[in-house]
């Protein structure tokens, strides 16, 4: 465990382009449909806020697998490692399947629901129910990945997201406007693109880990079931995937009180939260590679090593979220006008982004604690905290701030910065009282 503190930053960048890349497998399809068929932007993004809440649902094995792998790694043991494995594959398989069965079927009524325009409800649909079909290859995806850096190997994944990225934004060229013998799919296309992207990032992953590890994942584990295991997992990640899930299901409240407003206020937003995802991914990338870290150090007893390492992440998880959200902000008009041409739009972009500031500069913070505390077995406040600010400051918020008083888009924004900054305060000071110290996960 010599200087394993060190490593974050090193660890980060990886993690960094690989998140930057997943992101833009989502994005690709909105910016290229965009050229395409503006209205097909609102399209997925609506469909990209259901996406991101149900890929939650295999975060819950994800995140769960890799603390315990990591903390079992750092107490050298590996027959725990290896159960943890095929228990974990097994049963994100499972989710994933559920899932792809729920968007394929009832895509239609979640969309309602959501109040999405009836102009963009088809295009809406038709875009989710087949990237609702491939979603338990991303189930699958994850959960390698997860295994990947508990070990510390975030450049593989990186190396394969590269390849995904390049393989979507191909067929996206191909399959939305057309090519030879090949129709103009549009939204449709996009979607096709992204569900074979994923499938070849399976194989390609499944293969790597298959090469690096060898016959870690055995079957012959889950006679009889590992039932204390699977209870590990769940112990951790039902409470940890609760914290993201109730964040993104407040996020998909908070879209439709927007659906209220006109049409460009809605793309504004999809434009806005594609430019936030930018701006916090390094702090995100910093988080995960501390959660690996300070998990292991945990393992192996370290907490004065694991208190360092939290210290240098949050350095520089703020710093750099602070940085980029301060520069997309000063030039904001420039950069929207590379994606839209629309006034409206042009004309709401800085005072969104302005706001956007103190926003990621909490986000950066909680980002951090959240892993951290989780990875030190600190599971059940993360979740409470969550739930209750997200929904009676961010939703409750969005609507006083963004209907009530009439403020729109910069309403809803202020509504989120100021949940993102109260609590982070929050989560500083559970840091600072230490509870974390008492409670051990193996």
């Amino acid at each position: 465990m010599e200087n394993r503190e060190n490593n974050i930053l090193a660890l980060s960048w990886p993690i960094f382009v690989e998140l930057l890349l997943q992101m833009l497998v989502g994005n690709a399809d909105q910016i290229m449909v965009g050229w395409h068929d503006p209205s097909g932007v609102g399209a997925i993004g609506n469909a990209n806020q259901v996406t991101n809440l149900v890929l939650l649902v295999f975060s819950v094995i994800c995140t769960a697998s890799m603390i315990l792998i990591s903390q079992y790694i750092g107490a050298k043991d590996t027959r725990r490692v290896n159960r943890t494995y095929t228990v974990a594959l097994v049963t994100n398989i499972c989710f994933g399947v559920i899932v792809s069965l729920v968007l394929v079927f009832g895509c239609g009524g979640i969309f309602r629901l959501m109040g999405v325009h009836e102009d963009i409800l088809d295009k809406t649909c038709g875009y989710m129910r087949i990237i609702g079909a491939g979603m338990v290859f991303q189930s699958v995806y994850l959960t390698f990945t997860a295994f990947f850096r508990s070990s510390q190997m975030m450049k593989e994944t990186m190396l394969i997201s590269v390849l995904m990225n390049c393989l979507n934004i191909g067929g996206n060229a191909i399959l939305i406007n057309g090519l030879g013998p090949v129709p103009a799919l549009g939204v449709l296309g996009a979607a096709i693109s992204s569900d074979l992207s994923r499938l070849i990032g399976v194989i390609a992953i499944g293969v790597l880990f298959r090469r690096r590890f060898g016959k870690a994942i055995q079957f012959s584990d889950l006679r009889p079931f590992p039932a204390e295991q699977f209870k590990r997992l769940l112990a951790i990640g039902l409470p940890t995937g609760g914290e993201s899930m109730s964040y993104n299901l407040s996020q998909i409240c908070i879209q439709t009180v927007c659906n209220r407003f006109a049409q460009f206020v809605v793309n504004t937003r999809v434009y806005a939260n594609m430019f936030a995802n930018i701006t916090y991914l390094f702090g995100s990338a910093l988080s995960q590679a501390a959660q690996v870290v300070a998990a292991r150090l945990m393992g192996a007893g370290d907490v004065p090593g694991t208190e360092k390492s939290v210290r240098r992440a949050l350095a520089g998880s703020v710093g750099v979220s602070l940085t980029v959200s301060v520069l997309l902000y000063i030039f904001a008009r420039p950069v929207y006008s590379i994606f839209t041409s629309d006034p409206d739009i042009l004309t709401l972009a800085p005072t969104i982004m302005l706001i956007e500031i103190p926003l990621e500069v909490g986000r950066a913070v909680n980002m951090v604690m959240c892993r951290v505390l989780q990875a030190c077995g600190d599971i059940k406040y993360p979740i409470t905290l969550c739930v209750i600010f997200a929904w009676v400051v961010a939703v409750g918020g969005s609507w006083l701030f963004g209907v009530h008083f009439g403020l729109g888009l910069p309403g809803l924004w202020m509504a989120m910065a100021c949940d993102e900054c109260i609590r982070a305060v929050l989560f500083l000071l559970r840091w600072k009282s230490g509870a974390w110290r008492s409670k051990p996960l193996l």
